[in-house]
């Protein structure tokens, strides 16, 4: 059977798609994905960001503070781009890569890195500090962070909230169940840090829209946030790829919402 015209330019478009496929996933692959800087994504995806500003905010409480903790600070990027740091500034971070790139941001800006496995105790003595702050912590050690604030100190954490970005989470692994969607829920976070004895003085929450532009971007996402799909990688998930690949470029923008809340809670004083 001789092929239509329009089976030849049928035929043309999926092979020019095939080859954009590739050559997106194969640069999006190949990228560093060190630090917590989102930079590359620039043109590839948008994120709508909290209206209350967690850099501005969290440099306005550092400018006030003589000694101050930033937990899991990743590259160091939100911390450096504080106006002014306490006289007494550290950081922990627990990815070797990581802890290479903060201390060469940090440093010389004043502050001292230290490498810190994710899990208690933190490394300093009791009452150590009189502001600790952390921008999107895996996880949150409310009894460790009661005991190294100072009385009358602050922790201030802008976190992920629940079933964030779970559209493109279940596209990859599928439905997930109730108590996984409802997990890191900001009122299970209210109850923890008043079990550990702080006193909850702000808690907020928004529900932000996320757009994946091509499936480059959605490869270095999973890359950097490897919580999202533990054990991503192209060869496992190429055949899911290439689909939302088509979607993406025949449809538009592959659409999902991320949660976010910002806690504040103080040690009695």
């Amino acid at each position: 059977m001789t092929a239509t015209p329009d089976d030849v330019q049928a035929a043309a478009a999926a092979a020019a798609e095939r080859t954009r496929f590739e050559e997106l996933v194969a640069e999006a692959d190949a990228v560093s994905v060190d630090g917590w800087d989102f930079s590359w994504l620039e043109g590839r995806a948008t994120e709508e960001r909290p209206s209350w500003g967690y850099a501005r905010a969290m440099g306005e409480r550092l400018g006030r503070a003589s000694a101050a903790l930033d937990i899991q600070t990743g590259g160091g990027e939100v911390l450096a781009s504080a106006p002014k740091l306490p006289p007494l500034t550290v950081a922990t971070e627990g990815w070797p890569p990581n802890v290479a790139r903060a201390t060469a941001l940090l440093h010389p800006l004043g502050a001292v890195v230290v490498a810190d496995e994710d899990k208690p105790p933190l490394p300093f003595g009791d009452a150590a500090f009189d502001l600790v702050v952390s921008r999107h912590p895996v996880t949150t050690w409310w009894e460790e962070i009661a005991r190294v604030l100072a009385p009358g100190g602050t922790y201030f954490s802008q976190q992920v909230g629940p079933a964030s970005v779970f559209e493109l989470v279940e596209y990859f692994l599928g439905p997930q169940p109730p108590h996984v969607r409802a997990g890191r829920d900001p009122e299970q976070a209210r109850a923890a840090a008043e079990a550990a004895g702080l006193d909850v003085v702000g808690l907020r929450t928004e529900r932000l829209r996320t757009e994946f532009l091509d499936i480059g971007a959605v490869v270095y996402f999973l890359r950097k946030v490897i919580w999202m799909v533990p054990g991503f990688t192209v060869d496992a998930y190429r055949t899911q790829l290439a689909t939302l690949h088509h979607l993406i470029e025949t449809e538009g923008p592959f659409v999902a919402h991320t949660t976010r809340f910002l806690i504040e809670a103080r040690k009695p004083g």
